[in-house]
C-alpha cells in the first residue's frame, strides 16, 4: 500500500471528487434534455421509461414453455432430470406410458411453481430432448394466489417463443377454475 493510501481521508476525497464529477455531468444532460428541450443530448445512463424500453440481452431467461412434437404431444419423455437438477425443487413431474410403443414414457402431469423458481435455467441445460425452454419474452407474470403461479402442462404447452423483436406472441390465459 502507497503512504498516501494509508490515509483514508485523502482516498475518500478522491472518491467524492469522482462521485461529484458524474454527479453535474448527468445534471447537465439532464437539464439540457428537459428543460430545453434538447432531445438529441441523451440523459445519464438511466433509460427514460416509459418513452425508452431498456433492451434485454439475447441471453435472457424469461418464462418457461414446453415444446410440442409435430403430431402435438409434448416433447417431454419424463426422464425427471429437470426435476432432478432444480435447486428450488419447483418442478413436479408425474410420468405415465405413452401410448406409441416408440416412445417409452410421457409427463401425465408437469407443473412447475414459479412462486418458487429461481430462473437459473438448470432445468433447460439438463433436458437430453430440449423440451423445456426459457425463450417466451414473457417478463410480467402474477397472480393473487399461489395456486396461480403453478403452471401446469397444459399452459406451459400454450405458450410460444418470443417474436424476434422479444415481445412474447401469446398471452398467458389462466383457467377460470385458477382464477382467484
Amino acid at each position: 500500500m502507497k503512504f498516501r493510501q494509508r490515509f483514508y481521508l485523502a482516498e475518500v476525497l478522491i472518491g467524492l471528487g469522482v462521485t461529484a464529477a458524474h454527479f453535474f455531468v448527468n445534471l447537465g444532460r439532464h437539464t439540457a434534455h428537459h428543460v430545453f428541450g434538447r432531445k438529441t443530448v441523451p440523459g445519464a445512463v438511466t433509460f427514460q421509461y416509459p418513452e425508452e424500453r431498456r433492451p434485454y440481452s439475447p441471453r435472457l431467461r424469461s418464462l418457461h414453455r414446453l415444446v410440442r412434437r409435430e403430431d402435438g404431444s409434448p416433447r417431454c419423455v419424463a426422464c425427471m432430470m429437470c426435476e432432478t437438477v432444480c435447486p428450488a425443487h419447483c418442478i413436479y413431474i408425474v410420468a405415465a406410458e405413452h401410448p406409441n410403443q416408440d416412445i417409452e414414457k410421457y409427463p401425465e402431469r408437469f407443473d412447475i411453481d414459479l412462486g418458487k423458481c429461481v430462473f437459473c435455467g438448470y432445468c433447460v441445460e439438463a433436458c437430453p430432448e430440449d423440451a423445456i425452454r426459457m425463450d417466451t419474452g414473457i417478463l410480467e407474470f402474477s397472480s393473487y394466489s399461489r395456486l396461480g403461479m403453478i403452471y401446469t402442462k397444459e399452459t406451459l404447452l400454450a405458450l410460444e417463443p418470443a417474436g424476434p423483436d422479444g415481445t412474447p406472441r401469446s398471452p398467458i390465459s389462466i383457467p377460470p377454475d385458477r382464477r382467484p
